[in-house]
């Protein structure tokens, strides 16, 4: 049965983190920049009661533990090409898609490198991988746990195809937490992350306004889709820290980032 929340859910109160002028506060693994990382920002114009009406989530590295698995995948396609292990042009790819990830992958390896083999060969090994129960970030059950209790509506919005997004849930046992019509890969947009068509178009399958939707990213394309979406961002760095302070809350963990923002009291875990 499917978990999802029904769409006249409550929202959930945004407390105000400070004034433009604060100096960044770091604490509990927290970045909250006053400029262009608090999330004040948000609710500039609308009163401190401004009110989350969705949250929608990023899926690898965000939920599911598998940019690690994808990333170990690349470094085995490299040995395997007998290529050198540049780990750090794989973690570069991190959210990427199309040209931007061609591109990295020439920066690194020569202008040519055989990126239609590298890639069908990378994908056959992260294949393997994936083939198995794939593990959740920490404290990805209980934030999804939570708001169930909320009844606050969510979606999924990926790089990866939709088909492929929905096994990976149910591979990693997170499935029934999402309703399938709000389970959106690249293939339902024009231009994927990190253009902002794909956090618009879940919000707008949702019904609810992107200025009133929360997201959960790791990546900084995402980060970046989600910012240029009006959306509210938390940052949740996996393989690879955040390149800028763009985001409202960059924090070392889903339920520290659901605490800055107000999902979580300092209580609840």
């Amino acid at each position: 049965m499917l978990r999802t929340p029904p769409r006249a859910a409550p929202s959930v109160a945004v407390p105000t983190l400070g004034s433009d002028t604060a100096p960044i506060r770091q604490r509990q693994g927290l970045t909250l920049s006053p400029t262009r990382a608090a999330v004040h920002r948000a609710i500039r114009g609308k009163g401190s009661d401004m009110r989350f009406r969705a949250v929608i989530f990023d899926m690898d590295g965000t939920l599911l533990d598998s940019e690690r698995l994808v990333v170990d995948a690349g470094m085995a396609t490299l040995a395997r090409m007998g290529l050198p292990p540049r780990r750090e042009a794989l973690l570069a790819m991190v959210g990427m898609v199309g040209n931007h990830a061609d591109d990295t992958l020439r920066a690194a390896f020569g202008p040519r490198f055989d990126i239609a083999l590298f890639e069908q060969t990378w994908r056959e090994v992260a294949a393997d991988a994936f083939d198995r129960p794939i593990p959740l970030r920490p404290g990805a059950r209980t934030l999804l746990d939570h708001l169930d209790r909320l009844a606050l509506p969510r979606a999924l919005a990926t790089n990866s195809h939709t088909t492929s997004a929905r096994k990976h849930l149910t591979l990693a046992g997170i499935g029934g937490y999402f309703d399938q019509a709000h389970i959106h890969g690249r293939d339902r947009v024009a231009r994927p992350k990190p253009a902002p068509d794909l956090f618009l178009h879940a919000a707008r399958v949702l019904g609810i306004a992107a200025t009133d939707c929360l997201v959960f990213e790791d990546s900084d394309p995402g980060t970046a889709a989600a910012l240029a979406a009006g959306m509210t961002v938390v940052q949740v760095p996996d393989q690879r820290p955040a390149a800028s302070d763009a985001a409202h809350v960059i924090a070392a963990s889903l339920l520290d980032g659901a605490r800055a923002v107000g999902l979580l009291s300092d209580g609840e875990r």
